[in-house]
């Protein structure tokens, strides 16, 4: 099967994870699934603990906030698919409270930018998973709109480069890019 790059967005329980490891299972049976959230609230550490529980036994994670294209290369070992989950977190991740709109994109662009140069160099299939946050209301503080104008940007740059793009409806995948 020929390599490809999918990304799948949508909003909060609309089924992109499971949908991305469903994917990731018929691409390929050695998968390395990146993590990008941070365990640092009771609330978040149970989240991630479930998303573990959900996940094959088989498959190498590698839990990373940040970096996560040199970081792919790096510990990729026999990786066939590569699932991402997810950029609403790395970008949330990247934030930490910046309010400076020009250097918070600088970082998000390049963050992304080494994402999809890893992906151009790697002979793996990747399935990347993120929110669509544009879709509600404007956030009433500066940080909230400068996230989702962000967020908006890197998902912007990952559907340019992607063979197949997914917009998840209550746990339906609605193709918007691709076959």
């Amino acid at each position: 099967m020929a390599k490809q790059i999918i990304l799948l967005l949508g909003g909060a329980r609309s089924g992109k994870s499971h949908y991305a490891q469903q994917l990731a299972g018929e691409l390929g049976s050695k998968v390395l699934f990146v993590a990008t959230g941070e365990g640092l609230d009771e609330e978040m550490q149970a989240r991630i603990a479930e998303h573990k529980k959900d996940r094959p036994k088989n498959w190498r994670t590698l839990e990373i906030p940040t970096g996560i294209g040199k970081e792919i290369e790096k510990q990729i070992g026999d990786a066939e698919v590569i699932v991402i989950d997810c950029i609403t977190l790395l970008i949330s991740n990247l934030l930490h409270g910046e309010p400076d709109y020009p250097e918070a994109e600088k970082r998000v662009k390049a963050e992304i930018n080494k994402l999809i140069d890893a992906m151009d160099r790697l002979d793996a299939s990747f399935v990347i998973v993120s929110n669509e946050v544009g879709m509600g209301l404007v956030p009433e503080n500066k940080l909230g709109r400068i996230y989702r104008d962000l967020l908006g940007k890197a998902n912007q740059l990952l559907s340019g480069h992607a063979t197949e793009v997914y917009l998840m409806v209550a746990c339906l995948p609605v193709q918007v890019k691709g076959q």
